[in-house]
């Protein structure tokens, strides 16, 4: 990882992805790393466009505001390609990771002519395979992880493993499926 990441999140509300900025700050805090992770919100009702961001780096981050050019751009919901400008600012050397079924080729255009990293994943089938349900939020989580290369695999997972032990101490089977959603996405980020 490079002195400092800037990643955005694109996301709807009650799909995660507010949540998977603050996991994603609570696991690099806990392996020693500096971090913001904070949401912006329009209309807070379910469904609408969310942002939300994370800093993370190896001294202290200085800045206070929202992220304008991103080294990284999540987006948890790619109907959102139709109607937000994700790529705004997005640094060419960085990467953007979307949640879809389709291939990249499908993708592209709807980008606006970035020229740097394009990564897919299918995080509804995962969530689906691994939680029996659409959240989308925690294989988005392990993909960020892995094309960002902020951390290790084996101590992203153990770190999530503790926090969703901690958060989910009486749905047992909640943590199984969420580990294996973050394991399956691990594998088959694009």
């Amino acid at each position: 990882m490079k002195k400092h990441i800037e990643i955005r999140w694109h996301g709807r509300g009650g799909q995660g992805a507010k949540t998977a900025a603050l996991l994603l700050a609570d696991v690099a805090f806990n392996t020693g790393m500096y971090v913001q992770g904070f949401p912006e919100y329009g209309p807070e009702r379910m469904g609408a466009p969310i942002t939300a961001y994370n800093r993370i780096g190896d001294t202290p981050i200085r800045a206070h505001s929202n992220i304008y050019t991103p080294d990284y751009v999540v987006v948890v919901d790619e109907t959102l390609l139709h109607t937000v400008d994700v790529t705004n600012g997005l640094k060419e050397d960085g990467a953007i990771i979307i949640n879809t079924d389709k291939p990249k080729e499908e993708i592209l255009p709807l980008l606006n002519g970035y020229k740097g990293g394009v990564h897919t994943i299918d995080a509804r089938r995962i969530s689906i395979e691994a939680l029996g349900k659409y959240f989308p939020n925690s294989p988005m989580l392990a993909a960020i992880v892995k094309v960002a290369n902020i951390m290790k695999e084996d101590e992203f997972l153990s770190q999530m493993e503790a926090s969703y032990q901690h958060k989910f101490a009486k749905k047992p089977e909640v943590i199984e499926g969420n580990m294996k959603a973050l394991k399956m996405a691990f594998s088959e980020v694009q």
